[in-house]
């Protein structure tokens, strides 16, 4: 417990922290942790470094030990393998198939995981999809429903009024003035 509070001072301060990995059966696989120890933390590195909490399950170490994890990303013991005479005395040869047959590896647990999620999306997505085009659908019923009302409201045409007239008032500037040259030629080109 103190160790993994002194760990997360250092990642906080940025400080590099030392963390043990070990390799499953396989040779692919990467185990990540503070310690291989009872009620610690354990992560799957993958190829682009990203640290995935341990599925639920028992995993065979590189070593031989058996790590158990019964807590996502929690490890609850690791376990001496036994010499085969003892494993031959204890169960049927039967059973120990079934049980290594029963046992995920980390790379199929990891692949279901994010296929898992994925498809999680994907639903999530189509479901969304789904109701924006019922509201979609809403909206336009909507629209005709308002349009067919305008369609049927009588339109009156605009009726001349022969009331409203304007008149427009001249006003003449030098009025009694003599009229010139200028001015004629003016008065043609305005009228």
């Amino acid at each position: 417990m103190k160790t993994s509070v002194i760990n997360q001072i250092k990642t906080l301060l940025g400080m590099e922290v030392k963390l043990e990995t070990m390799k499953l059966m396989d040779g692919i696989t990467i185990f990540e942790a503070d310690a291989f120890e009872t009620d610690k933390e354990v992560f799957i590195v993958t190829e682009d470094e990203q640290k995935i909490p341990v599925p639920i399950g028992e995993y065979e170490l590189e070593d031989g030990r058996i790590l158990v994890v019964e807590v996502e990303g929690i490890i609850l013991e690791i376990k001496e393998v036994a010499t085969e005479e003892e494993v031959v005395e204890e169960t049927p040869e039967v059973e120990v198939e079934v049980e290594a047959t029963t046992t995920p590896t980390a790379k199929k647990t990891i692949e279901s995981v994010v296929k898992e999620t994925f498809f999680a999306e994907i639903e999530k997505l189509t479901q969304e999809n789904i109701e924006l085009k019922a509201q979609i659908e809403l909206l336009s019923k909507v629209e005709e429903v308002a349009t067919e009302a305008t369609e049927l409201t009588e339109v009156k045409p605009i009726a001349f009024n022969p009331e409203n007239t304007n008149e427009v008032e001249h006003f003449q500037y030098a009025s009694k003035r003599p009229r010139s040259i200028m001015d004629s030629i003016i008065e043609k080109i305005n009228n």
